[in-house]
């Protein structure tokens, strides 16, 4: 992912035939208007024939331990820092969590309790002490100094999965110290401190030992999205040391959240990535090994903690749940060509199917660490390449690419490499869709302009496929992979996800990547590997509050998937278009937007048509006829749609379901078109079975 998103400026319009307006803004000159208006009535002429096939692996996702895709995420471990360390947050996303917990501020004052954690007990005073140097986990542990006639410990606020399950694993290391020889862990009530459930642990021994005890809840006890404590506690004048604390669900498939993992599954992902800025000093040894002994520290890509429970090993068994293909990004920032081939070595060790290998992440960016320059990045990638095949001669390699905007020497560097160096060049799509040069832009204005964007993106497909062209060496050896694509209204970094413009999170997210998939189908001869960051989070799976989600994209994608392996067929439509003029930096200017934009495919045994539809008009309902030529439909047509009252709407932990494709039959009369209307900033898939 990159270190700063890409924010996109565009200015046009979309607002009815013959609308024609020009602004002047920011200096910048900027002109709308319809190259053609769209009519009542789009009819779609269906191609009978077809070259290109729908490569699987253009429907791959991304994951990457950012926000909480990982940890939190995918990973089931409920809580945050059970290591006790200190010092795994940067400052920013300290304010953001002392603005969550306002709490926890005055614990970081007045104990020095690692963050999160909270004193069992304020009344208690401070009783604790911090050691480093002597620690079941990393570096640093907490000793609890028990109090008379009370309990002394600490606690942590959590959410649990309680509409799935009722039992949890509480695990810790601990060492004893002096006085009895007892640790309470229980939930507590996170309002009134009423105990819900508790158990108790002998803790005698004097070197650092793991201890395991179950709490379950009863049914009702707590709600679906209702927070607890998690507390461990000593009693009397017992004093303990205690680190690696750790709290999982009994139906955690290994170390991962079965929630996320069916909702990843029903995704129909076929290649999933393990990458992004933290590649460039992930050291892979890191996240082997048993998970209690792997190091905690900061993951200085985006200043927050890492744990490294989810390592190769991890990975490798989500893929096999999921069926993807797994894709590493090797780390050649402050990696060595020989730790790319002994990781390489340890992955064909552990997966004996396909593997596809990424050579680094984003190296032309500043913000990764050990980044590259375009004299560097031939020679690096020619030596990694080459350590690869060294271990697996027959690697599917993938070189990092740039995106066509600069002088054309970075890809030039790469592509001067011997053929065979590298299979596909990658190339990040990731773009902001709030900020126009049209200054105090109107919400209509700024979404004609987003819908835009993935059209404009098929340009820079072709002049890549044109860069790669001009080197004879590698022509028809070197395709394309677009190991990172997303639609935003704001950067990561800032967690207040508001809808001013279609994003990941809104029902104009899904409008978006549909027609992403709509512009990288059409360009299945260049494109043969396309990641949608990602798998979690952003325009994927979700989960706050122990409640598992999808945002509208992640349906979209899923609608999409049906055609792996099919046919693109030709498409003609009357539906009009708009022009897009005054754009910055990536998009100058777009022509020939279509306000109805469709997409055909056939299966491979010829007996299935499919239509996936994308109307972007902000506020007309558009009935559509589909003219399939020399096939005749034989059945109802099979209908998925996905729509909303409005492009700001979305799914949440507390409507997780709000949004999601209604599927329906529709009857097909006679030998006619095929009919139907398509929603206003909508996708639609019909598959339709024909002789």
């Amino acid at each position: 992912m990159t270190g700063q998103f890409v924010a996109m400026k565009f200015a046009c319009g979309l607002f009815g035939a013959g609308a024609v307006a020009a602004v002047a803004a920011s200096g910048a000159y900027a002109q709308v208007s319809p190259s053609r208006p769209m009519p009542a009535t789009v009819t779609v002429h269906i191609g009978a024939e077809g070259t290109e096939r729908v490569t699987d692996t253009i429907f791959g996702s991304f994951l990457e331990p950012i926000g909480n895709s990982i940890n939190n995420g995918i990973a089931a471990e409920v809580l945050v820092n059970g290591s006790l360390e200190s010092g795994l947050w940067n400052h920013t996303n300290l304010e953001n969590l002392f603005r969550e917990q306002p709490e926890l501020i005055d614990s970081t004052n007045e104990t020095g309790i690692p963050l999160p954690w909270l004193p069992l007990s304020k009344a208690a005073g401070n009783r604790f002490e911090l050691h480093v140097g002597d620690a079941a986990n990393s570096w640093q542990s907490l000793e609890l100094l028990g109090t008379p006639n009370q309990q002394t410990g600490i606690m942590q606020k959590v959410y649990l999965p309680v509409q799935r399950v009722l039992g949890y694993r509480v695990s810790l290391y601990a060492k004893h110290i002096s006085g009895p020889t007892r640790l309470t862990v229980m939930f507590r009530n996170a309002e009134t401190g009423k105990v819900l459930a508790e158990s108790h642990v002998d803790v005698p021994a004097a070197q650092w030992t793991k201890y395991q005890a179950v709490l379950r809840l009863s049914p009702g006890e707590v709600r679906r999205l209702q927070a607890v404590h998690l507390a461990v506690a000593v009693e009397g004048n017992e004093c303990v040391d205690v680190d690696q604390i750790s709290l999982m669900p009994e139906d955690a498939i290994g170390i991962l959240d079965p929630d996320e993992v069916a909702m990843a599954k029903a995704m129909h992902i076929t290649e999933l990535r393990f990458g992004g800025n933290f590649s460039s000093y992930y050291h892979w040894k890191d996240g082997i090994g048993p998970a209690d002994m792997r190091p905690t520290m900061e993951n200085i890509a985006w200043g927050i903690p890492e744990y490294n429970n989810f390592g190769t090993d991890e990975f490798l068994q989500l893929c096999d749940l999921i069926g993807a293909v797994p894709q590493f990004d090797l780390n050649m920032g402050s990696g060595t060509p020989e730790e790319a081939a002994a990781w390489v070595q340890y992955i064909r060790t552990h997966h004996k199917g396909r593997v596809i290998y990424e050579l680094g992440n984003e190296l032309y960016g500043k913000w990764q660490v050990g980044y590259k320059t375009a004299d560097e990045i031939g020679p690096a990638t020619l030596a990694f390449s080459q350590a690869v095949r060294a271990v697996e001669p027959n690697a599917e390699i993938i070189a990092t690419g740039e995106v066509p905007l600069s002088d054309g020497k970075w890809n030039t560097a790469l592509l001067n490499n011997p053929a065979g160096t590298f299979n596909e060049i990658s190339q990040h799509f990731i773009f902001g869709t709030n900020r126009t040069v049209l200054e105090a832009a109107t919400p209509d204005f700024t979404a004609a302009a987003a819908y835009a964007v993935p059209t404009a993106i098929g340009n820079y497909f072709d002049k890549v496929r044109a860069q790669i062209d001009a080197h004879p060496n590698q022509q028809g050896k070197v395709h394309i992979a677009v190991t990172e694509w997303l639609f935003n209204s704001k950067g990561y970094g800032e967690r207040n996800f508001t809808n001013e413009s279609p994003s990941w999170m809104n029902q104009g997210g899904a409008v978006m990547a549909a027609g992403f998939l709509n512009t990288v189908l059409r360009h299945s001869s260049e494109v043969k590997i396309t990641d949608m960051t990602g798998l979690m989070e952003f325009a994927g799976v979700w989960k706050r509050r122990e409640q598992v989600y999808a945002v509208p994209a992640y349906y979209a994608f899923q609608m999409y998937t049906v055609v792996k392996g099919d046919t693109v067929l030709t498409v003609n439509s009357d539906s009009g278009s708009y022009n897009v003029a005054g754009g910055t930096r990536m998009v100058d200017s777009e022509q020939d937007v279509p306000y109805i934009d469709v997409v055909a495919t056939r299966s491979t045994d010829g007996k299935t048509i499919t239509l996936l539809c994308v109307n972007r008009s902000l506020d007309q309902d558009v009935g559509t006829n589909f003219d399939l030529g020399r096939w005749h439909a034989v059945a109802p047509a099979q209908v998925q749609q996905l729509r909303a009252a409005s492009r700001y709407e979305r799914n949440d932990e507390v409507e997780p379901l709000h949004i999601v494709p209604a599927q329906s039959t529709m009857a097909i009369l006679g030998s006619g078109p095929l009919s139907i209307t398509l929603p206003h900033e909508s996708v639609t898939v019909l598959r339709v079975q024909v002789q």
